[in-house]
């Protein structure tokens, strides 16, 4: 199968098959399997840019080329320490852009941009951006990046770390959040290689 080949199967995708993309609870890693699932389901441009950085609106999104997407996020449940070095939180997404190359240029122009741009910035909730540091993930189809971002707040320094991927006009995210300074770009990489077989199963019509 090559990439073209996936490019054009994508657009055959209609938002209603994004459901069947995003992992269920049993496939994340084993650490997760007592977290709780948190937030899931539809996440449109509107609900994006209200979570997204200060300023972020639903028409930058919909001229990116982004249709919708659709969530899973797995967080702590109430009897859980919140040590340093403690994986607390896990999500995979999946978004629906009109074109791959509108895929390409969110990952560079958005992703990567937006959060290099904004490092030393308050990003709510009591939490300032410490950095964004950009990582190199491998084992994808496609054209992948990522970024391990740190934040720190009143309750100390939290760690994401983001990878991003693309299937044609897919765009493919897995993330792992960590309590304290902590890079897990290979656990995410895991995570997106297993998010990115599911997508392609579905875009193929064998899911």
């Amino acid at each position: 199968m090559t990439s073209f080949s996936i490019d054009r199967a994508t657009y055959s995708i209609g938002e209603s098959a994004l459901d069947d993309m995003v992992l269920e609870k049993a496939e994340f890693p084993d650490q997760f399997q007592g977290h709780q699932v948190v937030r899931e389901g539809t996440l449109d441009n509107d609900t994006l840019a209200q979570n997204g950085f200060e300023g972020s609106t639903a028409e930058r999104f919909l001229q990116a080329g982004r249709v919708t997407g659709v969530m899973r996020e797995l967080g702590p449940t109430s009897n859980m320490t919140m040590a340093d070095g403690f994986d607390f939180m896990a999500a995979s997404v999946v978004h629906l852009f009109d074109t791959p190359d509108s895929v390409h240029g969110w990952m560079h122009d958005i992703f990567l941009k937006d959060f290099e741009d904004r490092v030393g910035e308050s990003v709510g909730q009591g939490h300032q951006l410490v950095s964004a540091t950009r990582l190199d993930p491998q084992g994808f189809f496609d054209e992948a990046v990522g970024l391990k971002v740190l934040q720190g707040g009143v309750n100390g320094l939290i760690s994401s770390t983001v990878v991003d991927f693309r299937v044609g006009r897919l765009l493919g995210v897995a993330f792992i959040g960590v309590v304290g300074d902590h890079d897990r770009l290979n656990q995410v990489m895991k995570l997106g290689q297993t998010l990115e077989k599911r997508m392609v199963r579905v875009v193929l019509g064998s899911a």
